[in-house]
């Protein structure tokens, strides 16, 4: 636990960094007084443009995969498929605290963004036990976006396609015997952390999901007043 504890607080302090909100302040404007309010890559899309929304997303999406691929590499856990389930579950709390940083940010007054790039950076950095399941997620993610243009549909559809691809990945890849129950074991915190991570977004986005309903929801492209 010595080993790890420093990686979790270090991911939850960068996850923390809310890059949207420093690209538009750069820009001389306040992210969360314009547009819909939030920090996240959209937002600065709606607000700043096409390019500076992908470059939020880039950079939300690095400062979740960074921690996970630095903690696993130092400690021999990243590229290896038989894992202990107690490193497995470690190594699993480094990408949660990144998510959980840029969805409560210490620097923000624990008011953050939605978690849904941080969430996919940290996911597929899980190399080789989330990495698949997350690019199944991302790929719906991408066909509900360009179908709907609703990018919150995208990623509650996301967050309810991982757990499943995650679950599906599990029972095809491992063997059966000995080896398939020490990995089954070492892959159940990853298929928790698909639940949660899938939960909260959806939680997040309880909002969305009102206006979704309501037909009011901002589609790419729209001006938010």
């Amino acid at each position: 636990m010595t080993h790890w504890l420093p990686w979790i607080v270090g991911a939850y302090l960068l996850g923390s960094v809310p890059f949207g909100l420093l690209i538009a302040r750069a820009k001389g404007i306040d992210l969360r007084a314009q547009g819909s309010g939030n920090i996240g890559a959209t937002n600065v899309g709606r607000v700043l443009g096409k390019r500076l929304g992908i470059t939020c997303f880039a950079l939300d999406l690095a400062k979740g995969a960074a921690p996970v691929i630095a903690s696993g590499l130092t400690t021999h856990t990243f590229g290896h498929g038989a894992l202990a389930a107690r490193d497995s579950a470690l190594w699993m709390c480094v990408g949660l605290a990144a998510v959980l940083g840029h969805v409560f940010p210490i620097y923000l007054r624990f008011k953050g963004g939605k978690g849904v790039a941080t969430a996919f950076g940290a996911m597929a950095a899980y190399w080789p036990w989330m990495t698949l399941a997350t690019a199944a997620a991302l790929l719906t993610w991408l066909v509900v976006v360009r179908t709907t243009r609703y990018v919150s549909a995208a990623s509650i559809t996301a967050a309810l396609v991982l757990p499943l691809a995650m679950l599906i990945n599990q029972l095809i890849a491992w063997p059966t015997g000995t080896d398939g129950a020490r990995n089954a074991a070492a892959g159940w915190p990853f298929l928790a952390m698909a639940l949660a991570l899938g939960a909260l977004v959806i939680w997040r986005h309880r909002g969305n999901l009102a206006r979704l309903r309501a037909g009011s929801e901002h589609k790419i492209g729209a001006k938010v007043r």
